[in-house]
């Protein structure tokens, strides 16, 4: 029986042959089945002798905690620190945890690796989303996020909600919305999608739960799980937590909020896995994307895959500064033009 490599085990239609043997032992099952029934499983973190304590000192100067209560708070934004992992060693540690790490490999079938930390020392007040408009993969759905209460949360201090059940909704990105990124001019933040998100929530008539959060706890959810964070009522409270980040072996990787792949524009994603400090490459079945093509699709070049041949003397004509600075043309479009979406003709 094929167990269809593409799907993580946990959405997969052979999901009970593959979490009832003999050899899934009883926490695997649980969190599978949670995951797999709500999209979301809490844990306690596997490492009881992480120091949060020596995070939020090193931390907590990177923030600018007076601004965000005189005017953050109230706008309903948040404080973070993406990457902290690259300085700090014990949200590297959180990051790298060999139990996690071996739990989400099991879990979706695949090897887990994380590629991202974010760090909050308040509550996010995000609009509630599914994280497939961010991190996305092919095949989809082999992404997925580890949050870790640093304190307890509860009520007044920014609980995260989510709608269990809505990881099992289809993965609507730009085309579902009728938006070609790639023409409008801004560069698009998830605000495009948030009214459809409040209609498929009223539409599906699904009830928000609260993560009323002990210290230690952990939450695992998957990719299209629908979750944001609460209002944090009482502006004078911390709410330390680190988010990381998991994508999965033998993918690719993009941004499909940034992506209108078939007008010829993918947001490839260059990643590091974080236990190794190194590369990960896009792979489609074993095989890794060719890096012409990662470079031709990069948003920005829709103009550029439209005119058969580079012509350098246009392109200068186009653009007087670039011939005023004397560079060499076809150079400074690949480094620059693309991305400042130059003309390449008068």
């Amino acid at each position: 029986m094929t167990r269809l490599s593409g799907i993580p085990h946990i959405e997969s239609p052979f999901f009970s042959c593959i979490f009832n043997r003999n050899d899934v032992d009883d926490e695997t099952r649980r969190v599978a089945f949670e995951l797999a029934a709500k999209g979301f499983a809490v844990i306690d973190f596997p490492d009881p002798e992480i120091s949060f304590e020596a995070i939020k000192e090193n931390l907590r100067t990177h923030y600018d905690f007076n601004s965000w209560r005189a005017h953050g708070h109230e706008a309903g934004i948040s404080l973070r620190i993406q990457d902290a992992w690259s300085f700090n060693e014990d949200v590297k540690r959180i990051a790298c945890n060999e139990h996690i790490i071996a739990l989400l490999s099991r879990l979706y079938g695949r090897q887990a690796w994380p590629f991202q930390t974010l760090n909050f020392p308040v509550g996010t007040q995000q609009h509630f989303h599914t994280d497939s408009v961010h991190f996305s993969s092919s095949p989809e759905r082999f992404m997925c996020g580890v949050w870790v209460a640093m304190e307890d949360i509860d009520e007044t201090n920014g609980p995260l909600m989510y709608f269990p059940g809505s990881h099992r909704w289809p993965i609507y990105t730009n085309e579902h919305i009728g938006k070609c990124v790639a023409e409008l001019g801004d560069t698009p933040t998830q605000a495009i999608y948030e009214a459809m998100w409040r209609d498929l929530v009223a539409a599906h008539g699904v009830q928000p739960e609260y993560f009323h959060a002990k210290k230690g706890q952990a939450l695992i959810w998957a990719a299209n799980l629908m979750h944001g964070g609460t209002k944090q009522l009482d502006p004078d409270r911390t709410r330390w937590s680190q988010v990381t980040h998991y994508f999965f072996d033998d993918c690719a990787y993009y941004t499909p909020m940034m992506s209108d792949p078939f007008y010829g524009s993918i947001a490839f994603r260059t990643l590091t896995n974080i236990v190794t400090g190194k590369p990960v490459p896009n792979r489609v079945a074993g095989h890794e994307v060719p890096a012409r093509f990662v470079e031709a699709t990069m948003p920005g070049q829709t103009k550029w895959q439209e005119e058969e041949v580079f012509d350098p003397q246009l392109y200068l004509l186009a653009n007087p500064d670039v011939a005023a600075a004397g560079v060499d043309p076809a150079q400074h479009y690949l480094l620059h033009g693309i991305h400042e979406k130059r003309r390449l003709r008068p």
